[in-house]
């Protein structure tokens, strides 16, 4: 196990109804905000009049800035910028999920920076100050809402970046399980394959003596596994629900990844494909990792081993443990493909006539992920294996 240091000030306020208290819990920070959100639908599930209610009430005043779509764009992050400059705000609510999240972080360090915030993604400069962010979460699926992270888009060059810093985690964070009842059944499998992807990333590691994490990642997994086919078969089960937007924000609290290194070469090669196609994220990783899995798995086969026995209850083999790894590797494509979703760049719609264009812009900073280090040729290779 390595060295860490694990802290998450995030507060969770979890349960029904809970958006009631977003005024209450906003009014600590500003008497003032941005409220930040996607397209109509936090307003034609009253969600917005609800939001808008708590903040009144509360005594708190804000801004609107809504539009935000999957895969954030710079243009509306730099719109965000310039509004909460003139208006003298010092809070980002957000209310949506990891897209919404992820632009009001990027917001909230562009502000007190007097260069491009784009900078920061490109690793130009370092952040040194944030504005506060809270959230009111409708999607479980990025984790976004206790995170260090924030990934957003630059409109020019289709170019999908991240930043992270303690400086953008969320001051508190209001889920209510309710509020995703009325997910599109697809949305609902992104989020899944999304959570499945966080704790992944952090469960295929080269490190040893792990295994209080080990369990917990296998748990996580096993519940987002259990409990998905129950929210999709009815979408107003609060249980399946809960569990599931529960295990999204544990997934990439960090909690899980203690102790460990985690590997993160999935999501860098998944953020070209989202970046030039703007398909949806967990959708893209749903279609990586499998390829990713089957490239990498034999640097350490007994990883990929212990994952098809305890995820996925495949019988081990003691004379073949390659062949219990690569049943785990298809017991995931079929779990993938039985909530809806692609696993391969043509059933997603993506074409292979950029694949190395994609492998380059992966590789542009160095090598990626930390299972096995990944040049432009083996990223090359893992798209052409998501093609077949």
């Amino acid at each position: 196990m390595e060295n860490f240091t694990f802290q998450n000030p995030t507060r969770i306020i979890f349960g029904k109804d809970t958006e009631m208290q977003v005024g209450m819990e906003t009014k600590q920070y500003a008497d003032r905000v941005l409220l930040h959100y996607g397209g109509g639908s936090i307003k034609k599930s009253g969600l917005y009049e609800r939001v808008v209610a708590s903040l009144k009430k509360a005594g708190v005043d804000f801004i609107e800035l809504s539009g935000v779509k999957p895969n954030p764009r710079l243009s509306l992050i730099k719109e965000g910028i310039e509004l909460c400059r003139k208006h003298k705000i010092r809070f980002i609510l957000a209310v949506g999920g990891g897209s919404v999240i992820d632009s009001a972080k990027a917001i909230a360090v562009g502000v007190p920076y007097e260069g491009d915030v784009w900078d920061f993604y490109l690793q130009k400069a370092v952040i040194k100050e944030a504005l506060p962010v809270g959230v009111v979460l409708t999607i479980p699926a990025a984790g976004s809402e206790t995170s260090p992270a924030s990934v957003v888009t630059n409109d020019e060059g289709a170019l999908k970046r991240d930043i992270g810093t303690d400086l953008i985690r969320p001051k508190f964070a209001i889920l209510n399980p309710e509020l995703t009842f009325t997910l599109p059944a697809y949305q609902t499998a992104c989020g899944a394959a999304d959570i499945i992807a966080h704790v992944m990333e952090r469960y295929f590691t080269r490190v040893k003596h792990t295994d209080l994490t080990d369990r917990l990642c296998e748990s996580t997994l096993r519940t987002v596994i259990k409990y998905t086919p129950l929210a999709l078969q009815n979408p107003t089960d609060y249980a399946a629900r809960a569990e599931i937007m529960w295990a999204g924000t544990v997934a990439h609290n960090d909690l899980l990844g203690t102790g460990r290194i985690g590997d993160w070469g999935s999501h860098m090669i998944e953020h070209e494909i989202s970046g030039i196609y703007d398909v949806p994220h967990g959708a893209g990783l749903a279609v990586v990792f499998p390829a990713w899995m089957k490239y990498v798995y034999q640097e350490d086969v007994r990883v990929f081993a212990r994952y098809a026995v305890r995820v996925w209850d495949v019988e081990a083999d003691f004379e073949d443990p390659e062949k219990t790894a690569l049943a785990g590797i298809e017991r995931l494509k079929d779990f993938f493909h039985s909530i809806g979703l692609p696993v391969t760049l043509a059933e997603l719609k993506v074409g292979t006539d950029r694949l190395e264009e994609m492998a380059a812009k992966c590789t542009q900073r160095g090598p990626v992920g930390n299972f096995k280090k990944l040049d432009k040729k083996d990223v090359y290779e893992i798209y052409r294996l998501a093609s077949k």
